[in-house]
């Protein structure tokens, strides 16, 4: 749970600029890779990193641009990966107007009464979720992928350094 506002900033900074290096890496045709039949394809798995966790934040009191919820995901890979960088930045700027005082305060989250501060943490670790959901189906579709926490395998080979494989 975040204690300060500035706490959460800093990381989500962090992390949301490791789902943008993986969003701007997706192509049109990547968009259609499916989990499995009859699941999400890696479009909607990309687009609910742009609008689903931007409703869950909302539930918080924090208002900020984001596409709405029951909007369907773009057909192009760049308006997601766009859609995601202007709606992290709108909700990095709202967030830095709120005080820590709101991280106190207790809102409904999916019928349980969450602080904003938990609610903040837990969305940071839904995205870090899907995240990795986004690499798995990028490797399925052919798409290079970039490191999150360290060098990818395909960055490990571009350094002359054969990957671990164990």
């Amino acid at each position: 749970m975040f204690a300060s506002v500035n706490a959460f900033i800093e990381e989500y900074r962090m992390e949301s600029q490791s789902t943008q290096k993986l969003l701007d890496a997706l192509t049109d045709e990547s968009l259609k890779q499916p989990v499995a039949p009859g699941y999400r394809t890696l479009g909607h798995v990309a687009w609910h990193l742009v609008h689903d966790d931007a409703g869950m934040v909302q539930r918080t009191g924090l208002r900020f641009s984001a596409p709405p919820a029951d909007a369907e995901p773009p057909r192009s890979a760049a308006a997601i990966a766009r859609a995601y960088r202007e709606t992290t930045a709108s909700l990095l700027e709202a967030a830095a107007a709120w005080g820590d005082d709101k991280l106190t305060e207790v809102n409904d989250m999916f019928g349980q009464q969450w602080p904003n501060g938990l609610t903040l943490y837990l969305f940071i670790k839904h995205e870090i979720h899907h995240r990795g959901q986004l690499t798995v189906l990028m490797r399925q579709a052919g798409v290079p992928v970039a490191g999150v926490y360290g060098p990818s395998k395909t960055e490990w080979e571009a350094m002359g350094v054969p990957a671990p494989t164990k």
